[in-house]
């Protein structure tokens, strides 16, 4: 698999006389590897998925060496001085520069002798590597540092050098960490101030939001130099200025500039050339920012001057290029690998978009602020608009700031002036091009935190991986295949800008998941066909051809998924296209790869026995298809597989026909969300032989995501290059009561107001007695009817059975499916801004209007969420009037900005008339009638000024505006994804989702809310196990979570450990020290952690965070009974014969490329026998462990370790933290679940107790396991606010009830904490009530039947114990609804 391209391009703008590219291009950039897997010549290669990668040498991402880059002066050197130079850099681009540049010097053999190496700073992580360079620094003269921003290794740098700095004659340090800047020393000048003083240097680390970043900070300071040295002594001044001769010798990078750089140095500060006069040239100066052409006479700093070489040019091998109407890409390229001749990787992408027939105007800037170069030479100074369809980016860096500090806002500025899609290609940085193919982790974790995660934050697009490097020169070289693949996908959405909206054609792709005809339009809570049929509606009114369409969401329902021959009694879907072998082997260029998982085409899914069968209808230019799902998830034995299976047949030919049938010119995915982003391959930068690559081909992929899903968002980002465009998930509302709930609060009403007459005693009998009938005596301890009670022992009986009603009745929770385009309306924006009042936000000034309110009757809000939670009558009742109190001033304050349809309408101009009258206000008019009227008034009118900026962004709706940009192949403006609740910038819609910066996380408020959580844990289990601490806790670590909360659930595993997370200068997390036992005043909780694949690929640097803290731990010299970490992994060291740091090994996940344990996929398919297989699956898919002492492997089966692991476990643990999603929400949950698997393998057969935390409110709560399933029954499945806002939805909605049961059953199989009245009450609300039956069974037949199936189910695993009339009249429906969908008529 590492045969490689180590060939490389000789064009340059050296060499202008080629003119003919095309052959020469393919001999040099395509490898046979590279050709062979894509158009299967010779033989297939195999793919990842079926191959097994490893990793030679270290085990670290960077396996070469820095001999390398070492150069000894010739032999016969006469007796010369010699002068050795060690160097670490960022990039290998100066190795070729810099080796020219000293072969020359030592080729003359006059004044001195040069030796010199140079070090990758990424190489430092090796300890031999390490070691050899201490080595190197004891006897050099000069040492030479640029771009180290990696802290870890900054301090490694720093330690060494600083042991060598007096002796050194010189130490050049250009933009890196200011710890490393402080070690500069030339002469009389040094920065060991810096930080300290009001240097100018200082300053270019001070300011935090600074836009342009350290190297154009210095770029200014070379500029504005004489007025700096002025003031500086005359010695100090020649020092100051030769160190800002050094940096722009140092920034021109040409082997001459790095000639005379070292000739100056040298001869200006090495001891033993005191007397030799070293002449060197001044510094060759290029321009900061222009335009370059390999085939141009020069660099131009004027576009139209370009643009007219451009029109006169005799050697274009494409003449489309003089076409006006060609399409025009923006290239953006580092200067640095222009004036290196590092430059063949620019010039392979320039040569191939032009032989594609695209015009190209490739702008490059010194510094890292590529805004204003974008502005100047991209769009036309006098019409605004810009001269190109498309901008690539192949620096890999955000547009402001590189690999330090960031300015998104004004990145974003400068795109959004542009208006055109933004992609950002990746140049190999810390591998070779050998080391990122040999890796199933794809891309090194620092160059997806730098190169991936901060682009993202400006809206780039496609992570695609279009150069390589070679191990032994440095040089970087185009992958022929990646090139293709970027320049296709770059003009492909080019022409998005210029075709007209008549002729583009549009395949929206939905999901139907699992498979079954009662799924199709799958997608997390929305309403996927009435959205369609809204935006259809739409593109059609705006010039789009769509013919055809049906009047109403419904019958468009029934057009795609009825075999039009059929009808409604069809159990198959409607047809488009039949696909026959031949076809598709011609459009499928990696069929064959396909043929070990799936045998030879068609197979039998998504077939007919002789063709692919694509399903799916066509409405003029817009086609409407179905996505085949996985495949495997009604195979048990294929479930069991520790990798997931490639693509099948029909999944490929579904998107060869969409590509090369159809013709798509955008594929529009709807919904969260299909398959193909998780299909095997690389983690992040995939190569041809990953899967979603060869599936997405060429096509511009638009994705409807739900804005609070950022991390699988971000994976579709990365793996099938989507432009994900955020929806809202359904407004929030309040539970609300119903049935015995609403009954047992009235009878409370009444205990309040007659418990101190004679009535009490009778009425807390009737209270306790309906607590019963509604099964709360499993979650408050209720007293026998009848038994004598003091009266502060009623009250305290009734305030627990009070907390936990109006624990149900306030729970959020998502009504109804949300449908594209629609606004909320006004009593729907009520709840949300409810929520986000209830939360400090203490970074912007606000107070929370809870804590407004009980400051008001002098009470603290946080002793009164305390009361609360210990059933304090008095204070359950006050939290009660608070938040009856918050909703009414909210409510009184949307009022004012309704109009008579309840709609939310002009927000600006409402709210401009509301503020400033004081008494006028409507929220305080409110709050007088309440016991609340002291509120402080300014306090209130900064936390409503805010809410009316939440309510605007509520309102405001952009997500059909955004996907008709997307679709005209303009800028969609970024934004963060995430709960609206905690982070209302989520908000409006419409935008492109990203998650956040990686290394950012845990911040320190999340560290503070994670102690909260994790004391009330300990606590609980405490509670709950006689007193003990538990040994060790089993969690997981989902990707989304940690992104709206900062990292809280990763800063509750650093303090279960007892590690705290340490920042670097930029605030970016990459160091943990350990907390002392004496601060954490209990021992350290060993843990097993097991990240979900999502979080793998998004968080890989906090992976290794994690493992480091864990094995930091483990070697602490402490007492085992303090130490539960050392306690255990000595036990296990001693067992497998292995070191205590191995046996430390903790942190866990899937393979790379593959995600969750199929137990979801197994449950929801109904395809497992036992929960032995359930917990074979999720043994065998979970048990790959990560090495921060050997990142470079990927993930490592160590089944036998993460055994031994679990079996301590005495508490399994998951987070919830947003209303929107729960426990029954979705798989994924009991899908992560080891409850049932850890009491299997204690040695003792205890069940673990299993807790969740619940950090929807900001009243944090840790429950049980059973009391979350109970609560969560109680809000929705049986909850009629709930269930009937689903069917309000239709055909969807039945699935929506269905699958709630189904995951109610998954947590029976993996935990067994399901009540039985759990199901007997979903029997009778469902089943039993025949005009409910009939609704369903009329609304989504499909879906009904699945529902009765999983009755049937329940009680067959012996989950629900009910009646036999019960289950027979299940099984008559069953046999009734199954004839009804094969259009039997008994």
């Amino acid at each position: 698999m590492a045969s490689v391209v180590q060939s490389h391009f000789i064009l340059s703008s050296r060499h202008p006389r080629h003119a003919s590219f095309s052959n020469l291009f393919r001999t040099t950039f395509g490898s046979p590897l590279l050709q062979n897997e894509r158009f299967g010549q010779v033989r297939p290669t195999p793919r990842m998925g079926n191959i097994k990668c490893t990793m030679l040498g270290n085990g670290l991402f960077t396996q070469t060496t820095p001999e390398v880059r070492r150069i000894l002066p010739e032999r016969n050197n006469n007796g010369l001085p010699r002068v050795k130079v060690v160097y670490v850099v960022l990039e290998a681009q100066y190795q070729s520069s810099l080796t020219a540049a000293v072969r020359n010097l030592n080729s003359k053999g006059r004044d001195a002798a040069f030796e010199v190496v140079g070090y990758l700073v990424e190489e430092l992580r090796s300890e031999s590597t390490y070691q050899t360079f201490c080595k190197d620094l004891a006897d050099a003269n000069i040492f030479i540092g640029s771009l180290i921003f990696v802290e870890e290794l900054a301090q490694k740098v720093k330690a060494a050098v600083e042991k060598e700095r007096d002796r050194l004659d010189a130490v050049l340090v250009f933009p890196s960490m200011p710890e490393v800047m402080r070690l500069n020393k030339l002469g009389s000048f040094s920065m060991s101030q810096l930080g300290q003083s009001k240097s100018p240097f200082f300053q270019l680390f001070k300011k935090k939001k600074q836009s342009a970043g350290f190297a154009d900070s210095m770029l200014k300071l070379v500029r504005t130099l004489p007025k700096v040295l002025k003031y500086l002594p005359s010695d100090k001044a020649r020092d100051a200025r030769l160190y800002i001769l050094s940096l722009q010798f140092w920034l021109g990078g040409s082997p001459d500039n790095l000639e005379n750089f070292l000739k100056m140095i040298s001869g200006s500060y090495v001891p033993a050339l005191k007397d030799v006069k070293m002449d060197y040239s001044e510094p060759v100066v290029f321009l900061d920012s222009g335009i370059w052409h390999p085939m141009a006479p020069c660099m131009y700093s004027d576009v139209k001057e370009y643009l007219n070489w451009y029109g006169t040019r005799k050697d274009a091998v494409n003449m489309k290029i003089r076409d006006p109407e060609t399409p025009v890409i923006g290239l953006i390229l580092q200067r640095s690998h222009i004036v290196t001749g590092d430059d063949s990787h620019y010039v392979a992408v320039i040569m191939e978009l032009e032989a594609r027939g695209a015009k190209v105007i490739p702008i490059f800037a010194g510094g890292l602020d590529f805004s204003a170069p974008a502005e100047k030479f991209l769009v036309d100074p006098i019409t605004k608009k810009p001269f190109v369809h498309a901008v690539v980016s192949l620096t890999g860096f955000a547009l402001v700031g590189g690999p330090a500090r960031q300015d998104h806002p004004k990145a974003i500025e400068a795109l959004r002036k542009l208006d055109v899609p933004y992609i950002v290609a990746l140049p190999l940085v810390f591998q070779t091009t050998e080391e990122w193919l040999a890796s199933t982790l794809g891309l090194h974790p620092i160059q997806v935190a730098l190169q991936v995660a901060l682009p993202e934050l400006d809206g780039g697009l496609e992570p695609i991986v279009f150069s390589g490097r070679d191990g032994r020169t440095g040089k970087s070289h185009a992958l022929h295949k990646r090139v293709e693949q970027l320049c296709t996908r770059a003009i492909r959405w080019a022409e998005l800008k210029r075709k007209s909206k008549e002729e583009k054609k549009i395949a929206i792709t939905v999901f139907s998941f699992p498979p079954d005809k009662g799924n199709v339009g799958t997608a997390a809570y929305l309403n996927v066909f009435s959205s369609i049929f809204s935006v259809l509606k739409d593109l059609e009114k705006d010039g789009y051809h769509v013919d055809g369409l049906p009047e109403t969401a419904e019958a468009l329902v029934e057009d795609v998924i009825h075999d039009k021959e059929a009808k409604f009694s069809s159990p198959n879907l409607n047809i488009a296209y039949k696909m026959n072998i031949r076809e598709y082997q011609q459009l499928t260029p990696y069929a064959k790869a396909l043929e070990d998982s799936w045998g030879k085409p068609p197979g039998n899914l998504n077939s007919d026995g002789e063709n692919l069968l694509v399903y799916g209808k066509q409405y003029g230019n817009v086609f409407i298809g179905v996505q085949p799902t996985f495949g495997y998830e009604g195979d048990p034995m294929r479930l069991l597989f520790s990798k997931s299976a490639s693509p099948h047949h029909g999944f490929a030919a579904y998107y060869s026909f969409v590509e090369k049938i159809f013709k798509a010119d955008a594929v529009l995915h709807f919904g969260t969300h299909g398959s193909l982003e998780f299909m095997p391959g690389k983690q992040v930068g995939m190569s041809d032989v990953c899967y979603p690559d060869s599936l997405i081909g060429n096509i511009p992929n638009i994705y409807y995501y739900a804005a609070n899903n950022p991390s699988e968002a971000t994976i579709a980002k990365r793996r099938s290059y989507a432009n994900t465009i955020s929806y809202l998930t359904p407004p929030a509302e309040n539970a609300g009561l119903y049935k015995g709930l609403k009954q047992l609060s009235e009878l409370i009403s009444s205990y309040q107001s007659l418990k101190d007459t004679g009535r009490g005693e009778q009425i807390i009998n009737s209270i306790i007695s309906t607590a019963k009938q509604c099964n709360l005596d499993k979650d408050v301890s209720l007293p026998d009817e009848g038994t004598q009670l003091l009266s502060d022992e009623r009250d305290l009986v009734v305030g627990n059975i009070y907390r936990k009603i109006m624990e149900i009745e306030s729970r959020l929770l998502p009504c109804g499916l949300h449908v594209i385009g629609e606004p909320p309306s006004a009593m729907e924006a009520v709840a949300t801004l409810v929520n986000i009042a209830s939360l400090d936000r203490a970074e912007e000034g606000i107070r929370s209007l809870p804590s407004i309110l009980a400051e008001s009757i002098n009470r603290d809000i946080q002793d009164i969420y305390r009361g609360n939670d210990k059933g304090i009558l008095d204070d359950v009742e006050l939290l009660r009037q608070i938040t009856e109190a918050s909703r009414g001033a909210i409510s009184a304050f949307v009022d004012r900005t309704t109009n008579k349809r309840g709609q939310v309408v002009d927000v600006a101009e409402k709210l401009g008339t509301m503020f400033g009258f004081g008494l006028m206000e409507p929220w305080v008019q409110y709050l007088y009638k309440t016991r609340f009227l002291n509120a402080d008034k300014e306090q209130l009118r900064t936390l409503f000024t805010y809410l009316g900026e939440c309510l605007r962004l509520v309102v405001a709706d952009n997500e059909l505006g955004s996907l008709k940009q997307a679709l005209e192949g303009s800028y969609v403006e970024p934004g963060p994804g995430g709960d609206p609740i905690r982070n209302p910038k989520v908000l409006p819609t419409g935008k492109n989702i990203h998650a956040l910066d990686p290394q950012a996380i845990p911040t320190a408020a999340a560290l503070e809310s994670a102690k909260i959580v994790v004391d009330r844990l300990l606590e609980r289990q405490k509670a709950d196990n006689g007193g003990k601490y538990p040994e060790t806790v089993a969690l997981v670590l989902w990707g989304t979570d940690n992104i709206k909360t900062y990292g809280e659930s990763l800063a509750q595993v650093l303090w279960m450990v007892g590690v705290r997370p340490v920042a670097d200068t930029f605030g970016r997390v990459n160091k943990v020290e350990p907390v002392s036992l004496e601060e954490l005043g209990r021992p350290r909780i060993d843990v097993v952690v097991n990240c979900s694949g999502v979080f793998r690929d998004l968080f890989i640097n906090q992976m290794n965070l994690l493992d480091r803290a864990v094995k930091l731990v483990a070697e602490l010299d402490e007492p085992e009974d303090m130490n539960y970490v050392r306690k255990h992994a000595a036990e296990q060291a001693k067992e497998l014969g292995v070191s205590i740091r191995e046996a430390a090994t903790r942190v866990f996940s899937n393979a790379s490329g593959s995600y969750s344990s199929n137990v979801n996929l197994a449950v929801e398919n109904s395809s497992w026998n036992d929960e032995k297989q359930l917990q074979d699956m999720y043994l065998s898919r979970k048990s790959f462990a990560f090495d921060s002492d050997a990142p470079g492997i990927g993930m490592m089966e160590k089944r036998k370790v993460f055994e031994m692991a679990l079996s301590t476990a005495e508490a399994t643990f998951q987070n919830l933290d947003s209303s929107e999603i729960s426990l029954t929400d979705v798989s994924h949950y009991f899908d992560s679940d080891p409850t049932n698997l850890v009491q299997n393998l204690r040695k003792d057969g205890k069940k673990p107790n299993a807790y969740i935390a619940d950090t929807t409110t900001a009243n944090a709560q840790v429950r049980t396991l059973s009391e979350t399933v109970r609560l969560d029954a109680r809000t929705k499945l049986l909850n009629p606010k709930w269930y009937e806002g689903m069917l309000a939805s239709g055909y969807e909605g039945v699935r929506e009830i269905e699958k709630r049961l189904t995951n109610t059953v998954g947590w029976s199989a993996t935990s067994g904490q399901v009540d039985n009245w759990v199901y007997e009450e979903a029997n009778s609300t469902f089943i039993e009530d025949e005009e409910m039956l009939k609704r369903l069974m009329n609304t989504n037949p499909n879906s009904f039947r699945k529902l009765v199936q999983t009755f049937l189910e329940a009680n067959g695993r012996g989950y629900w114990q009910t009646s036999d009339e019960n289950l027979e009249r299940l099984r008559q429906l069953y046999s009734d609804v199954e004839d009804r969908i094969e259009g039997i008529d008994r």
